[in-house]
């Protein structure tokens, strides 16, 4: 063979072989994030929620994607979040704000990993076969603030001796029936007489807040809700302009201009909820993971708005605070 025709020949096979194909990035998996609050009073939480992914190694935009879904507080439309969340092939869901939301995840799947966050007892809402081995794919933590309220009422009657209780409850929220049983009962113990308001929207809410005022109630008990959470703004607004002490479950209700409040440290749940979600990124089975309970609790009085009320507040129960916003 002449070397040119030679020359030729491996020309014309080099154009048939196949070249190499270029290297694929690895997809990154997705997470599921649907909440039953609102994204404007959760930026910290999301934040929190960010910081435990770090803690387990994922940032989002780098080796971890992050899809977002919102309820609201509108409860109803968390089952079509949910199951738009399970048709993308999310590779966890986080199912946090509330029952509601991890309710609708378990309904949604039962193979995809949940991470829950939820403020009653999983075993008792058929979550988890017990908290120390959930058994099935969810797992998460429960900030027990649901189940709280007795105490908070307790610490209510004590600030306004003798007077009559309003409580704001949202029947649409899972844990309410529970909420208000327990606290008729520590109620009944005490001779404590409670005017029981009920909302579930907007409406209802400025309606329920509304019928406090011919009623002659001298302090109002928030019940833990993450509609509440949402109305956040509101709630407090109406307070202050009625002179009307309140207590409230998170902290972030008495920075804001709240009177007081006492219950769990809900970034700390988050940031716990992050970390949870990248162990499972990681392999490990929600069935193995026990729940997470809380170890601190936050009391805290805000003195600015106590004296707006013209309220003093012992000085007893200031020193028992953890926080004192002056």
């Amino acid at each position: 063979m002449h070397r040119r025709e030679f020359i030729a020949l491996v020309g014309g096979a080099a154009v048939a072989w196949p070249r190499a194909a270029p290297a694929q990035q690895p997809t990154m998996p997705v997470i599921g994030f649907m909440s039953g609050r609102s994204p404007d009073d959760s930026v910290h939480l999301v934040a929190a929620f960010h910081q435990g992914l770090g803690e387990a190694g994922f940032v989002e935009g780098q080796n971890v994607a992050i899809e977002y879904r919102w309820a609201f507080g509108h409860y109803d439309r968390l089952p079509a979040l949910a199951a738009d969340l399970v048709g993308r092939r999310v590779a966890v869901l986080a199912a946090l704000g509330g029952e509601a939301s991890a309710l609708a995840g378990k309904q949604a799947t039962s193979t995809i990993p949940i991470v829950a966050g939820m403020g009653g007892d999983p075993v008792r809402s058929g979550l988890a076969e017990s908290i120390s081995r959930p058994g099935g794919n969810v797992t998460g933590y429960t900030v027990l603030t649901s189940e709280m309220e007795p105490k908070r009422l307790g610490m209510l009657r004590d600030l306004v001796p003798g007077a009559v209780i309003g409580v704001l409850l949202n029947p649409n929220f899972p844990p309410s029936a529970g909420q208000l049983q327990e606290l008729e009962a520590a109620a009944r113990k005490t001779g404590q007489q409670l005017f029981i308001l009920k909302a579930s929207d907007d409406a209802e809410l400025n309606a329920g807040l509304a019928s406090l005022l011919p009623q002659r109630v001298g302090a109002l008990l928030v019940c833990a809700d993450p509609y509440f959470d949402t109305q956040r703004d509101r709630i407090i607004a109406f307070a202050a302009q009625n002179r009307l002490p309140t207590m409230y479950h998170f902290r972030e209700f008495a920075v804001a201009g709240g009177l007081i409040s006492y219950g769990p440290s809900i970034t700390d749940a988050y940031r716990q909820a992050g970390i949870y979600v990248g162990r499972i990124l990681k392999g490990a089975k929600p069935a193995d993971l026990p729940f997470v309970q809380p170890t601190k609790f936050e009391f805290v009085i805000n003195l600015k708005t106590a004296k707006a009320l013209g309220l003093a507040i012992p000085s007893g129960l200031i020193s028992f605070a953890d926080e004192v916003i002056e």
